[in-house]
């Protein structure tokens, strides 16, 4: 097992300490399990169950009688949208005994597709999100290698992986394996080659803004019914739609989004990039890194609200972090001799931001001016770790 210890830990444990339930939610395979498994083994009272497992789901034949046997114990239930009715039971027990971290839900789709959690538990489950590794996270490990984490994005298989071509070949199932199995498991019947070709769409889309008109053009689809499909790989964790910044906040509701594959390895994947030297010499190149980049800040990114800016001369910053107490912009450029242009500056005088950085693959931070700094990603993570702790 390749395991990176997870920034996130503390924010579960924190949840913990406040919230009967804490719902930890994220794309499958991206280190749910082996996350509580490994916070099991400092705590003397945590009891996993896997709900894919039949020998852990005949425990839940009398899931009341369970519950309470088991009231001294922090119960992680694993897969837990499989099993919808468990949430009016535990409903009913955190009712019946209102303590901190009495349970641990982990499931492969949001809060918004795990529609029980949000509504039968409301005030009752804390929310976290996790995902994939973060450049953060594989950084600190002995072998990290950005080349590596770039190409193979952040799934621990697909990270931790012997080889390139093992990498590639773990992504290829679990593509398939999203597409066959975890969509029609949530209740969606959707034709697996639709699905697979509107991913596919999708990933050539990367970083652009959203025209689901033309998607549905070209598939002989309705454009609702394209951002139905969207919006269920978003609700899964595949993809992030990013909204415009507007001064005007009504504008926001009504403008395209930019929408990205959220793992670069899968991004990759599904465009048969395999090697670091196919993606170099791809024109998706710096999109690739643009998305990996707002997926890394954004995910970190947990008490900011997340947009890209773009005027209708073409002035454009890549990431626009909205704090309650001021304003970061945020430029990504896959060199590592970073230019910018005029755009970069009007954008600047228009957003007036507290700070600005250029995020590149570049050594070492420098200043590029007085509020505009260069840095690479893993220094620009822990300038996100900073203002998270201060906002």
């Amino acid at each position: 097992m390749y395991y990176v210890p997870r920034k996130i830990e503390a924010f579960v444990r924190e949840n913990l300490s406040v919230f009967p339930a804490v719902a930890i939610l994220g794309s499958r395979q991206c280190g749910k399990s082996t996350l509580v498994k490994m916070m099991e083994k400092d705590e003397v009272n945590y009891l996993y169950l896997d709900l894919q497992n039949r020998d852990d789901l005949a425990k839940l034949n009398e899931p009341s009688l369970f519950f309470r046997h088991n009231s001294d114990k922090t119960i992680c239930l694993d897969e837990v949208q499989l099993v919808p009715d468990l949430f009016a039971v535990l409903r009913s027990e955190i009712d019946r005994e209102r303590r901190p971290g009495r349970f641990i839900i982990l499931g492969s789709a949001s809060k918004n597709l795990i529609q029980h959690t949000s509504e039968t538990l409301a005030g009752r489950v804390g929310l976290v999100d996790l995902t994939p590794f973060m450049i953060n996270e594989v950084a600190q490990t002995s072998d990290f290698n950005l080349e590596k984490y770039w190409l193979r994005g952040g799934y621990p298989d697909s990270y931790g992986a012997v080889s390139d071509n093992a990498s590639c070949l773990w992504r290829e199932n679990f593509i398939r394996t999203y597409i066959e199995r975890d969509i029609p498991q949530l209740g969606f019947q959707i034709a697996s080659p639709q699905l697979l070709r509107i991913l596919t769409m999708s990933a050539h889309e990367h970083g652009q803004l959203l025209n689901a008109s033309k998607l549905a053009s070209s598939m002989g689809l309705s454009a609702p019914t394209v951002r139905h499909y969207l919006d269920i790989m978003e609700q899964t964790y595949i993809m992030r739609s990013l909204p415009p910044y507007f001064k005007n906040t009504k504008k926001r509701l009504v403008k395209s989004p930019k929408i990205y594959i959220r793992d670069s390895g899968l991004l990759h994947q599904i465009l048969q990039i395999k090697t670091f030297n196919d993606l170099l010499s791809n024109p998706i190149m710096g999109e690739s890194w643009e998305g990996m980049v707002v997926e890394n800040i954004c995910s970190m990114a947990r008490n900011a609200q997340c947009f890209f800016y773009r005027s209708a001369t073409g002035e454009e910053m890549d990431l626009v972090l909205q704090y309650s107490d001021q304003l970061i912009a945020i430029e990504c450029k896959s060199s590592t001799a970073p230019s910018v242009s005029e755009g970069f500056w009007k954008a600047i005088e228009f957003l007036n931001p507290t700070h600005t950085y250029i995020v590149a693959p570049v050594d070492s931070p420098y200043p590029l001016s007085d509020k505009v700094d260069v840095c690479n990603l893993t220094d620009m993570m822990k300038v996100v770790e900073k203002l998270q702790m201060g906002s």
